[in-house]
């Protein structure tokens, strides 16, 4: 019984956890996991800041931040009662602008920290989509459209699966930190989005590499030490959960960054920064459905096995006909269908979940259905965005590069003095203010 203690915690209603006494070290470990939580979008600014070119790093780190003021913002208002409120397939409005919160506790700890913890893990999804749509979609459009996508998308997903109405909880769906509505879900929002917005500029015959592998590294290092908050903190416990959710996510990043790094050698007799910080995120990604059900040899079994599984589509990515500029589907999408996936073969190691083959079909059932209920709902969003906003900027701002374009700002000022040039607005340049 003391096994299955997370997942009782996960789907416990208001209602129920309200009678529960707050627990100050469960408390002051999910603080903390809420801080290294959000502390995981700067990162993701940074890591695909640098993977872009010199002319979109700003634009594309922006989609990133402006994701934290309008999921932070959307969360307060309906956000968190629509997903965790009681209800049989979206919850109720008890909770809009988080009003009957206090002095009601969330397990053991307050249910204002539950809130801050979600709104951590609601913010990072849509901007985990940007990726797939940098560097040619309207900052405007992007806005709206991660809007809709928050509520039409991820609030349902999360209601169906981490509340006690939800029909992917009482069908037995095995996700510990979100490998349905956070990675599945984004990997395949993706998808769809940079098949409607449609590829870069030149793709594929003109790559755009990287322009600053230092900035991709930091950020990847950020986003894995947020991202040992990000799983065991979802244990919502400081206890044995917490701690074995931790070491498989460690577990995983690494193995999966080293079978990365070998497959690299194996094909082209070179090991990369790139490919190396690439193959932890796929490994990351992969282990947080299962970070708090298995062991830590099947967590490193694991980051090798969505490694190889990421590696090999993007080794052949030039054969797809789809431009995913920062390959969320190849490392979040499919990353996330291996972690689902193996989440049920591997539970058995701990002693979690049914049979390996039965929870294993159970996990199948919920993929599939998360799949197809992405892909339509993202349409649906954008689709509605176009309405408004035109979703692809014109020839000659993507020729310019986004910042200059949309922002009227440049991430990096040839001019050693930092005066504005013509191409750039006084508008976007500093305020100088003289002593005089």
């Amino acid at each position: 019984m003391t096994r299955l203690l997370p997942l009782l915690v996960l789907l416990s209603s208001p209602a129920l956890a309200a009678s529960g006494k707050i627990d100050t070290g469960d408390t002051a470990w999910v603080l903390a996991s809420s801080a290294l939580v959000l502390l995981m979008t700067p990162g993701l600014a940074l890591f695909y800041g640098g993977l872009v070119s010199t002319r979109s790093v700003l634009n594309t780190m922006m989609m990133s931040f402006a994701a934290i003021a309008i999921v932070s913002v959307l969360w307060i208002f309906f956000g968190y009662s629509l997903a965790f409120g009681e209800g049989s397939w979206i919850g109720n409005l008890s909770h809009v602008g988080l009003q009957g919160l206090d002095n009601q506790v969330w397990g053991t700890i307050p249910e204002y920290v539950f809130v801050l913890f979600q709104t951590g893990f609601a913010i990072i999804t849509p901007a985990l989509i940007s990726g797939a749509v940098v560097e040619r979609m309207r900052f405007g459009a992007y806005l709206l459209f991660i809007t809709l996508w928050s509520i039409l998308v991820y609030i349902p997903l999360v209601h169906w699966l981490w509340t006690p109405d939800g029909w992917l909880a009482k069908l037995g769906v095995l996700d510990f930190a979100g490998g349905l509505p956070i990675e599945v879900a984004c990997g395949f929002s993706g998808l769809v989005a940079a098949m409607v917005v449609g590829g870069r500029m030149g793709w594929p015959k003109r790559p755009v590499l990287p322009h600053n592998m230092v900035y991709v590294l930091i950020g990847v290092g950020l986003l894995w030490f947020g991202w040992l908050g990000f799983n065991a903190g979802s244990a919502l416990t400081a206890g044995e959960s917490a701690g074995r959710a931790i070491t498989a996510t460690n577990a995983a990043g690494a193995a999966a960054m080293l079978s990365w790094m070998l497959w690299e050698y194996l094909h082209s007799k070179r090991a990369t920064a790139l490919g190396a910080a690439t193959g932890s995120i796929a490994g990351l990604v992969a282990v947080t459905p299962a970070a708090g059900f298995i062991s830590p040899l099947a967590a490193l079994l694991l980051g090798f096995l969505a490694s190889t599984v990421s590696f090999w589509i993007l080794a052949y990515k030039h054969k797809l006909k789809f431009d995913d500029s920062l390959d969320v589907f190849a490392v979040h999408g499919m990353g996330g269908v291996v972690g689902i996936l193996f989440t049920g073969l591997f539970a058995f190691t701990t002693g979690q979940g049914k049979a390996p083959l039965v929870q294993f079909g159970i996990q199948a059932l919920g993929l599939v259905f998360t799949i197809g209920f992405c892909a339509a709902l993202t349409l649906v969003s954008l689709k509605i965005t176009q309405i408004f906003i035109p979703l692809r900027v014109s020839v000659h701002d993507e020729s310019i590069g986004v910042d200059l374009a949309l922002h009227q700002e440049s991430g990096y000022n040839n001019d050693d003095f930092g005066f504005s040039t013509p191409e750039i607005n006084n508008l976007a340049a500093p305020v100088l203010i003289s002593s005089d």
